[in-house]
């Protein structure tokens, strides 16, 4: 195993088999605001997410009723709801960030 050396410019890498692979923990992949977020007892939410250490805040929200697709959840982040899918408006969420199962970064465009 052979490690690349790690910059300001450049993420780390370890070449495996021939193979490179980028180190997760040297990118800095900033989420956008917009996301759909997957919540413990199967909430899939949408909307503009912000967070601290105690609470995750999504405004402007939707609930994700019917995702209306054929490919999953990765459908609609990248094209935008299809005309299957429900969403149903609610206030402003508050949720901790135990609660969340994961988090998808949405094409923004598709979604405003």
């Amino acid at each position: 195993m052979k490690a690349a050396s790690n910059t300001e410019m450049k993420p780390k890498t370890i070449i495996v088999d021939g193979q490179q692979y980028v180190c997760a923990d040297s990118v800095k992949a900033e989420p956008t605001q917009k996301q759909i977020v997957v919540l413990q007892r199967g909430w899939v939410v949408v909307g503009d997410v912000s967070k601290s250490e105690t609470e995750v805040k999504i405004k402007n929200a939707f609930v994700i009723r019917v995702w209306g697709t054929s490919r999953g959840l990765g459908e609609i982040a990248e094209n935008g709801p299809t005309s299957k899918t429900v969403l149903d408006s609610c206030p402003m969420l508050s949720v901790h960030p135990l609660s969340i199962v994961f988090c998808m970064n949405v094409n923004e465009s598709k979604w405003s």
